[in-house]
């Protein structure tokens, strides 16, 4: 396959992903602005915590004087300048799936296109008259709809592998960003708060619902979520599908499946994350201190992902 093919699918699954996980933080962190249990009076903090977790803050910051609600809202969804806006990603999105149009099925095509000419027409009539929550529903929507497209009608070949790649490499980045940006967002302040305290659960549980994963930590743990089992299981559970560790392990084998030698530093680089990841235990991750361990990873995907670029992507 082609460099540039390759690339126009990896960054178009990537850009789908990355959409929708912004929706998913947007989502939870306008739900706790409005909790009296936040504990921040306006909320605030609350919203730029997601735009701490997507990289955006100081870009937000060099643009308005303060903290405002309703400008990061659009800031954080609409705001066709703003590169990290949930716009901007299913436009970019959309043109690397025309730049391919003819390695992708028409399902997947027709759905990504109408999904940007639905963006589009909810950009021009503003969230006011949507609503948050109902606009990241339907960009969650949209994203299963694509990945349910994808897995159901395109042959199993590079093209395959690509798509899967840019998906799993941006859900890993985003699960620790996640977690990284709480610790960021409270400080010290975060390890005080009692695990059985209300506003303790609510953090947690905003996490866990943001990824998706708030069913399966009642199943696996069956109490109220704490920093160490919520860590756990976000990390080190290969059986929960957005999890470090279930992203690195589809990582892994699928660098192992393409062919040719190009590939050989990203395809160690996969499984010796995966190893690592296999033999930790949360205990030596707390123990080492839980932001140190996630900024190292943080560097670690994104060094990852550089690599699939130079082994798989660049033209040559």
């Amino acid at each position: 396959m082609l460099s540039r093919t390759a690339s126009d699918l990896y960054w178009m699954s990537r850009y789908l992903e990355r959409a929708e996980n912004l929706a998913r933080m947007l989502e939870v962190s306008y739900s706790l602005s409005l909790m009296p249990q936040a504990g921040r009076g306006d909320g605030h903090a609350e919203l730029a915590m997601s735009l701490l977790a997507a990289g955006t803050l100081d870009d937000y910051n060099a643009r308005y004087d303060a903290l405002n609600s309703e400008h990061m809202l659009h800031f954080f969804a609409l705001d066709e300048t703003n590169p990290g806006s949930i716009y901007s990603c299913l436009r970019a999105a959309r043109t690397n799936a025309h730049a391919v149009r003819g390695r992708i099925t028409a399902d997947m095509w027709e759905n990504i296109n109408a999904t940007w000419l639905e963006m589009r027409n909810i950009a021009s009539n503003g969230l006011g008259r949507y609503g948050i929550s109902h606009f990241c529903e339907w960009v969650k929507e949209r994203s299963h709809l694509f990945r349910g497209a994808t897995s159901g009608t395109i042959m199993r070949n590079d093209a395959y592998s690509f798509i899967r790649l840019g998906t799993f490499i941006e859900r890993a980045d985003n699960t620790l960003r996640l977690l990284d940006a709480r610790y960021e967002m409270f400080g010290e302040e975060s390890e005080e708060v009692s695990d059985n305290s209300a506003r303790g659960y609510y953090q947690w549980s905003a996490l866990l619902r943001a990824l998706s994963s708030f069913e399966a930590f009642n199943e696996i743990y069956r109490n109220a979520p704490n920093a160490e089992q919520v860590s756990e299981m976000l990390l080190l559970r290969a059986d929960v599908p957005r999890s470090l560790l279930a992203c690195i392990e589809e990582l892994d084998q699928i660098l192992a499946s393409l062919p040719g030698h190009n590939g050989r530093p990203a395809q160690r680089l996969a499984a010796e994350l995966h190893a690592r990841l296999r033999y930790s235990g949360i205990d030596e991750i707390l123990a080492s201190g839980l932001h140190q361990w996630l900024t190292d990873l943080i560097g670690q995907v994104r060094h990852l992902g550089q690599t699939v670029h130079e082994s798989y992507l660049e033209v040559v």
